[in-house]
């Protein structure tokens, strides 16, 4: 394990980066935001690249990061106009998505400091408290998340939490990927596949109706292997919505199971990703919203469609949305999922 400073915030804390290695594998994690800053892996020829998009320091991960590689939470997604009723009270989040809240607020998980609980070659554990109120959210959460490499070619992310009082909870990590390199341009080429059967159509403001969708005859279809951006420019009312894609998807499978939710292949690199969960929903997003003002390490800037998010996740509004698996955690129970990441070439 190489751990080194990687920078200070404004409230001048130090930001440590943590190197894992196994093989071929390369990852970067700073403990702040518990962000994956880099995962660097060989393509068919053999020639490194980064595959996540990232920013070159602690301050442009505090002011203006879109969530790269970070931990989203204490609720990754949407929660309707920032209002849940939990036990028959309610409770009022930040609107900082109008009309809605997104990924947790304000700050959320993304914009704090985690703490280093385990490190070593391949195994990373940040651990924090989130306090009773953060961002709205009642009871005190005590959350670890677990980056390793099992095996060659495989980071694990295992997420744990256990609270004091009823809350709800969905987290997830937010790396967008360009299996071609950092900075090497849009992913529309890219051969996307999804392990699903439905998908969450959304209102005016990208909250889900409540309904579960099919994919067949839609541009949500990717049951089979399709390249990303061969129907994203559609006139599919959801398409034009979003911008793109920046859906739900219901994955296949028994929940809790570690299945199959997404693969990713660049044609060009030969670079290709497999995506598992435990959870019950992947987000598909396609970077709608990068709009060319963030320059990454490469020193090139991103626009959108310049990575592709697999979000592995509960599904968004859950709390509003009695339809959905529940997102409720209760004193006594303890959260876990588990999400892997498998990188190899064709």
């Amino acid at each position: 394990m190489i751990s080194e400073k990687f920078g200070t915030t404004r409230a001048g804390e130090t930001v440590t980066r943590h190197t894992l290695t196994l093989g071929d594998l390369w990852v970067q994690v700073i403990d702040y935001g518990a962000v994956v800053t880099a995962i660097e892996v060989p393509d068919r020829e053999g020639h490194r690249a980064n595959v996540v998009l990232a920013l070159d320091t602690v301050e442009g991960y505090e002011t203006v990061s879109p969530h790269f590689g970070a931990i989203a939470g204490r609720y990754a997604n949407r929660i309707a106009k920032g209002r849940f009723t939990l036990d028959g009270q309610t409770y009022a989040l930040p609107i900082n998505e109008p009309p809605n809240t997104m990924h947790g607020g304000r700050e959320g998980f993304a914009k704090r400091l985690w703490q280093t609980a385990e490190a070593d070659a391949t195994r990373l554990v940040l651990r924090r408290r989130s306090p009773d109120g953060e961002e709205g959210f009642p009871g005190n959460l005590d959350v670890a998340v677990t980056y390793s490499l099992p095996e060659p070619g495989t980071l694990r992310i295992d997420y744990r939490a256990v609270t004091d009082r009823p809350t709800v909870l969905n987290l997830t990590n937010h790396s967008y990927f360009n299996l071609a390199g950092e900075g090497a341009g849009d992913v529309m080429d890219h051969i996307v596949q999804v392990f699903s059967d439905a998908y969450a159509p959304t209102d005016a403001t990208q909250i889900p109706t409540g309904a579960l969708a099919p994919v067949a005859g839609t541009p949500f279809d990717f049951r089979e292997p399709t390249p990303l951006g061969a129907r994203i420019r559609e006139g599919d009312a959801q398409i034009v919505l979003a911008g793109g894609y920046d859906h739900t998807f219901a994955v296949r499978g028994p929940v809790g199971s570690l299945r199959p939710a997404a693969s990713c292949l660049c044609p060009a690199s030969g670079r290709r990703l497999d995506v598992a969960t435990t959870q019950p929903a992947l987000q598909l997003y396609s970077g709608n919203n990068l709009d060319g003002s963030l320059v990454g390490p490469s020193g090139r800037t991103y626009r959108s469609g310049d990575g592709v998010c697999f979000e592995t996740q509960g599904f968004p509004d859950a709390p509003n949305q009695p339809g959905f698996p529940s997102t409720v955690l209760r004193p006594g129970e303890v959260f876990t999922s588990s999400s892997t990441y498998r990188f190899s070439v064709v």
